[in-house]
């Protein structure tokens, strides 16, 4: 009875041991976070269209998202943060979505954490912010900004 215990046991941390070396540290998720914030508040596009998993994508959703992370770039970031998924975040990435040609796309990696951007705007007359989120994944260790690809 011990050996099987102890065998169960091995086999239980053997696969639990590659899933915890995958986690981000904080330390890779600060890196993330002010690349994020020093392309965005620089109007540095490529440095954020580098921050995206490209592999597979469909060009059309890559092309939206270049767009949409370029959208109010140069304004100054109020906030930004790594921040869990929550259990309508988890179903919200893992649902298909229709393209723009009627196929079906899912998002190339599944996401670990979402990015929350506020940026104010501020003119003489008026002021505004504005709240955007974005998955973000973790692939070979590195953290990535997930783009639709052809659903399989």
């Amino acid at each position: 009875m011990k050996i099987i215990v102890a065998m169960l046991a091995t086999c239980l941390a053997a696969t639990l041991l590659p899933v915890a070396g995958l986690a981000a540290t904080p330390a890779q998720e600060q890196a993330f976070v002010d690349t994020y914030r020093k392309a965005f508040e620089g109007k540095d596009a490529k440095t954020l269209h580098s921050l995206m998993y490209t592999e597979g994508a469909d060009p059309k959703a890559l092309g939206f998202y270049r767009m949409m992370t370029t959208v109010g770039m140069g304004s100054k970031v109020a906030s930004i943060a790594l921040v869990d998924l929550t259990a309508e975040d988890r179903a919200r990435a893992d649902r298909t979505m229709p393209s723009p040609d009627g196929r079906s796309l899912k998002l190339s990696l599944r996401p670990v954490k979402k990015l929350v951007i506020r940026v104010e705007t501020k003119t003489a007359d008026s002021s505004s912010t504005g709240t955007s989120e974005v998955f973000v994944a973790e692939h070979d260790g590195k953290l990535w900004i997930p783009v639709p690809a052809p659903a399989k």
